[in-house]
């Protein structure tokens, strides 16, 4: 295990026992076993102030649902940042700015080297938490896409293991150079070529002749031009972009 690991993240939420989950398997359940990355699940009812640990209170205004309540939310904010002071905090809303690659990689390096600072993930319930504790600690409000969740656990879920796998030695060197919205190779803004493996040809469909060519320079201009393709064909809107 090391020491110190290069990233970590602490995951505010009323489902603790939802984490590692899926982050405890593959490529980032061998890292957070090698000790690359750390990840603690912190209970935000932990930090109610009665006896039946209430985080949540009907809304101003009226309307339907619950509000989480800015004193609980703020309380365990404030823990998790006595352990990790420099964190970006995230908090997942619908309304937030999508994940994407690049800012998962934001998340990640600053000037080509991994960040030490980590994330707190703020996991809401409900229909949400207090504006005001979103503003008092400036938290980087972001979406999984659009569409709506019961909480905020998936999202961090899927945000983590995008950063995880970033990670110097959690991946094959080279690998995420050439997947889908690789933001620092001749693919970026474009998705990932497909691939092909054994047999040569199953069910009448062969491979590529190209990828049987050997020839890898002609190789790497086909995928590429294969890249650009399914780019223009499925997400245009990044062509648009260039």
């Amino acid at each position: 295990m090391n020491a110190s690991p290069v990233f970590s993240a602490i995951v505010l939420t009323l489902f603790p026992e939802m984490f590692p989950g899926p982050l405890g398997h593959s490529l980032a359940g061998k890292a957070l076993e090698k000790g690359l990355w750390s990840l603690e699940a912190m209970d935000i009812r932990d930090f109610a102030h009665d006896r039946y640990r209430t985080v949540d209170d009907r809304p101003y205004g009226g309307g339907t649902g619950m509000v989480m309540k800015p004193d609980v939310v703020d309380e365990a904010v404030e823990a998790a940042k006595r352990l990790l002071p420099e964190a970006t905090v995230i908090y997942f809303s619908p309304r937030g700015t999508p994940i994407t690659q690049k800012l998962a990689q934001d998340m990640v390096f600053s000037n080509g080297s991994p960040l030490s600072r980590g994330l707190i993930l703020l996991c809401g319930r409900f229909e949400g938490v207090d504006q005001r504790v979103i503003e008092h600690h400036d938290m980087l409000e972001v979406s999984l896409g659009d569409f709506v969740l019961s909480g905020g656990e998936i999202a961090a879920m899927a945000l983590l293991d995008a950063c995880v796998r970033l990670l110097p030695g959690v991946t094959k060197e080279g690998a995420v150079r050439e997947e889908s919205f690789a933001p620092l190779s001749e693919y970026a803004g474009l998705l990932e070529y497909p691939h092909y493996t054994r047999p040569p040809l199953w069910k009448g469909r062969p491979v590529p002749e190209m990828l049987l060519s050997g020839n890898h320079e002609h190789i790497r201009r086909w995928r590429l031009e294969q890249a650009r393709q399914l780019t223009a064909a499925r997400r245009p809107d990044l062509m648009k972009k260039d």
